[in-house]
């Protein structure tokens, strides 16, 4: 899985609503910059397999090189959201068998509590380098790269 051109947009969920068909919802997210909002349609990857609601911080990502609307406010299709904590950022990156990540923007150190799984929340037994990554973290030293040791990592395999 490419995620290159893959955008993170955090907000907190303000609205949920039925999408263009019964299979399709659109979520409004306030961020930072105003309200955005995306199609979580049967492709939509959400991690865990949460229920999303209003009120919950998540992180939607979308992919950069599709096509999209020119209204306002912003309309995307998210291929993946994730359901982040209130002081945890979210990073989706390739990262190698060393940890780090294809950007070399961040090194991870696996600690005794670090939950490491699959999309569906089910446990990861292997080593997690040379995968695509979800990876929840709250604090980086202040190294180049920074480095952090994750509350949880899910693998994208």
């Amino acid at each position: 899985m490419d995620v290159s051109t893959f955008v993170p947009v955090i907000g907190v969920i303000v609205n949920i609503t039925r999408g263009f068909d019964c299979c399709s919802q659109m979520i409004s997210l306030r961020t930072e910059g105003g309200i955005v909002n995306f199609v979580i349609d049967p492709q939509t990857m959400v991690i865990e397999c949460r229920r999303l609601r209003a009120g919950m911080r998540v992180a939607a990502f979308y992919d950069s090189s599709l096509p999209v609307p020119l209204i306002f406010p912003p309309q995307y299709r998210a291929q993946i959201i994730a359901v982040i904590g209130r002081n945890e950022q979210v990073m989706l990156n390739y990262f190698d068998r060393n940890l780090l990540a294809g950007d070399q923007s961040l090194r991870l150190n696996l600690g005794g509590n670090t939950m490491i799984q699959s999309v569906n929340g089910q446990s990861y037994t292997c080593s997690p380098g040379e995968n695509v990554l979800m990876v929840f973290y709250s604090v980086t030293t202040r190294s180049i790269p920074p480095q952090t040791t994750p509350r949880k990592i899910v693998v994208l395999c």
